[in-house]
């Protein structure tokens, strides 16, 4: 074994020669005595015995444990050590299930994924996947340097090898999701050589969510929108930015739109926000009119009510000059959304050359200048192509429902979010709701799921918050 010249390292064939090659040079291969093989052995050893008490304290203490235990008391000593410890155990899990669960069952979750799943299985799969770098006929392979579980995903801490970048993984995220059996992959960076690698072992957003409560209090920077991947809530910022969702029919589209106005009603009451309503489809909106400030669902109402929000923007901002920099929202000067469904109907579809350019003028303006004075547009789409919407860009912030395409993901969330694990492309359409959010100023795009407000719901919230708020009409609107 020891003159072996493949002891030691992976060795990588050679490339068999062509005809044309009269003289092929080859690597020289040096023998390592084996007294060197040896000492290097018993070094690694002594390593692993020194160090594993610091790496392992746990294992190391339940395995040394009964040893030590059964040396100086006996087999009676061990037996009452072992009762004592599974009553102790057992108190805790009752007492404080939660501190149990993070400190003992995630613990020992993590330990045996780290053995069984992926060090059983981390050479092949890097291998395959095309992970795994030579280097004078030696193969390097990252390293795994920690497993933690969370409640719903494993995270593989990883260091990678010289030379190599966060993105070899990440154009990789498909190969590892299906190496590892796990329904996906992601992505992300810690510092130089350090990524994680966040395996979901099972999907907490499987199951649909029912509207969420009305807030008691409402904060505009984070309205309750329903439920993120990693099951904590999922809170959606509308004040001091822009919203724009892409998802093809029946992925939820309404969904967004009315959850965000379910957890402004509150402020709708109070007078301090206000939500002017664009609907030319007049079936999305129509159910809740007596909610909205103002409501438009005919072509020309709709540009008039984009222009007047940019007349009362600019009014405010001429207002605000030299004196405030920042919007506080009162009944005085009220926090307007201005909600656009099926915004590529006035942007590109209507025959109307005069309508859709001035419809995508008051949508730039407002998107461009409406977020310092509290204006915010929140609208919705369903084929973000350029040529029929042009203004993705002025929208910080972007839900990408279900879509037809895979480039259509990189048009909502930009270039790279495919490579993060984002493919919209790919949600279920037995799951409407489910979306990837990616906010202003992040570049990991977080999956979501929004709650379900049904017509019941919207009827209920007219009746009760509708009347105190009244309904007024610009000119030339379609409304009864």
């Amino acid at each position: 074994m020891f003159h072996s010249r493949n002891a030691g390292a992976t060795q990588v064939q050679p490339t068999s020669p062509v005809p044309a090659h009269a003289i092929r040079f080859t690597t020289p291969v040096v023998e390592t005595p084996a007294v060197f093989l040896i000492t290097r052995w018993i070094y690694r050893l002594l390593r692993t015995m020194v160090l594993a008490p610091f790496r392992f304290p746990v294992a190391v203490s339940t395995l040394v444990g009964p040893v030590v235990t059964v040396h100086y008391l006996g087999w009676l000593g061990l037996a009452l050590g072992v009762a004592l410890s599974g009553a102790g155990l057992g108190v805790w899990w009752w007492r404080w299930p939660l501190s149990f669960r993070s400190l003992v069952v995630l613990r020992a979750l993590a330990a045996w994924r780290w053995f069984w799943v992926y060090r059983r299985h981390w050479q092949p799969v890097l291998v395959v996947a095309g992970l795994a770098e030579s280097y004078q006929e030696r193969q390097y392979l990252p390293q795994i340097r920690r497993v933690t579980c969370s409640e719903w995903a494993d995270r593989v801490r990883v260091r990678l090898v010289a030379g190599t970048a966060p993105a070899d993984f990440e154009n990789r995220v498909v190969e590892l999701a299906h190496g590892f059996a796990a329904p996906s992959c992601r992505v992300s960076g810690l510092g130089p050589r350090d990524v994680v690698l966040e395996f979901p072992r099972h999907d907490l957003l499987a199951e649909p969510l029912d509207a969420l409560a009305v807030p008691d209090e409402v904060d505009l920077c984070a309205l309750p929108m329903g439920l993120r991947e990693d099951g904590q809530p999922w809170r959606m910022r509308l004040h001091g930015t822009h919203v724009l969702t892409v998802g093809v029919t029946g992925a939820g589209k309404g969904s967004v739109i009315w959850s965000a106005i379910r957890a402004l009603l509150p402020a709708l009451s109070d007078g301090s926000v206000r939500v002017w309503a664009i609907d030319p489809k007049r079936m999305e909106l129509s159910y809740g009119r007596s909610l909205f400030a103002r409501y438009a669902d005919s072509a020309e109402a709709a540009v008039g009510l984009l222009e007047a929000a940019v007349d009362d923007m600019q009014e405010r901002a001429a207002r605000y000059a030299g004196h405030q920099r920042t919007h506080v929202a009162t009944p005085e000067d009220p926090f307007v959304v201005v909600v656009l469904d099926e915004v590529a109907f006035l942007t590109a579809y209507h025959p109307d050359r005069d309508i859709r350019r001035r419809a995508e003028n008051a949508i730039a303006t407002l998107t461009s200048q409406g977020r310092s004075v509290g204006f915010c547009v929140l609208a919705a789409l369903q084929d973000p192509r350029k040529e029929v919407m042009n203004l993705r860009n002025l929208f910080p912030d972007k839900v990408a429902l279900r879509l037809d395409e895979a480039s259509q993901v990189d048009m909502v969330l930009g270039e790279d979010a495919r490579d993060r694990g984002a493919n919209a492309h790919l949600i279920d359409p037995d799951v409407p709701g489910v979306a990837f959010v990616r906010l202003e100023g992040s570049p990991v795009p977080v999956r979501v799921r929004v709650a379900y407000v049904s017509d019941d719901d919207i009827a209920a919230m007219a009746t009760e918050y509708g009347p105190s708020h009244g309904l007024r009409s610009v000119p030339g609107e379609g409304v009864a």
